[in-house]
């Protein structure tokens, strides 16, 4: 389909700095309060209008994302899955997605980013569309020298990029959701590993750069970026979801609602999969929108 725009979510590595809740499972399946965390960057494709979607993961978590999430049709989705055999940096998930990416434009998210906000819908349409090159997202961060940075003109234009820098120019982070048009896969064939022996997106934004290809959209104060790399973060941000959810009435991540929004599930599905579910306060939430 022209202009169609695929998903790709990137859910492998270690978790090394979970251990040892991560030495049977990948951090991506791990709760993030009410729901696992992958359940996050799915979300984020859907309210893009995203519906064809890969996840990456490595072969022994292979049989695990597929009993949690199957081919996605519950939901609307169509979901595949393809093998990492060994985490070689964020950029090799555009390599190993090739052949699904198939000459068309992606929306790459990493399995543990959760992003949440006012009008954030907007902001993801917004970020795929009449994309020539490359699009990320910026966020300030007190930390830059742990993330991807970019550094601003007076105009607002990325100047230059930089990756975990010891000295950063801004603090403005590039959160792990890249937009990309179809040339991507090539561009990434063609990147060398790194010192740390990593493909690294930044280096693929790099490229774009010099094309005067990228640019970014400002994620302000009305917005959370929350990490989840670590026990307190992933902490942080169940307190987060919890409050939010708690406080609104409202859930985040809620991919059974977000399909029946849509439209992508009819109510008799819906009202089917919520009857299906054991009783929860997941359940409670979906019977009182039903």
């Amino acid at each position: 389909m022209k202009n169609e725009t695929v998903g790709i979510i990137l859910s492998g590595g270690k978790g090394s700095r979970l251990y040892p809740s991560t030495s049977s499972i990948s951090k991506q399946l791990l709760p993030v309060y009410d729901k696992p965390l992958v359940y996050y960057p799915l979300s984020i494709l859907m309210l893009a209008d995203i519906r064809k979607i890969l996840i990456i993961c490595s072969a022994d978590q292979l049989e695990l994302f597929k009993n949690l999430c199957a081919d996605g049709k519950r939901w609307g989705l169509d979901i595949s899955y393809k093998v990492q055999d060994k985490p070689r940096g964020i950029a090799d998930a555009l390599i190993v997605g090739k052949e699904f990416i198939n000459k068309k434009n992606v929306c790459l998210v990493l399995g543990d980013n959760i992003l949440w906000g006012q009008g954030l819908t907007g902001m993801l349409l917004k970020a795929k569309k009449s994309l020539k090159g490359a699009r990320v997202f910026s966020y300030p961060v007190s930390n830059p020298e742990e993330f991807g940075i970019i550094k601003l003109n007076r105009k607002g234009q990325i100047i230059e990029i930089e990756e975990k820098p010891k000295a950063p120019k801004s603090n403005l982070a590039v959160p792990g959701i890249y937009f990309y048009d179809e040339t991507v896969a090539d561009v990434a064939s063609k990147v060398v590993p790194s010192k740390r022996g990593e493909l690294e997106i930044t280096d693929v934004n790099k490229f774009y750069l010099r094309k005067k290809k990228l640019d970014h959209l400002p994620l302000g104060r009305g917005y959370a970026w929350l990490d989840t790399g670590s026990p307190e973060s992933m902490l942080e941000a169940s307190n987060f979801v919890q409050t939010i959810e708690h406080r609104q009435g409202t859930k985040i991540a809620c991919l059974e609602e977000i399909a029946f929004t849509k439209g992508w599930i009819n109510k008799y599905q819906f009202k089917k999969q919520v009857q299906m579910m054991p009783n929860s306060s997941y359940k409670k939430y979906l019977l009182k929108s039903s």
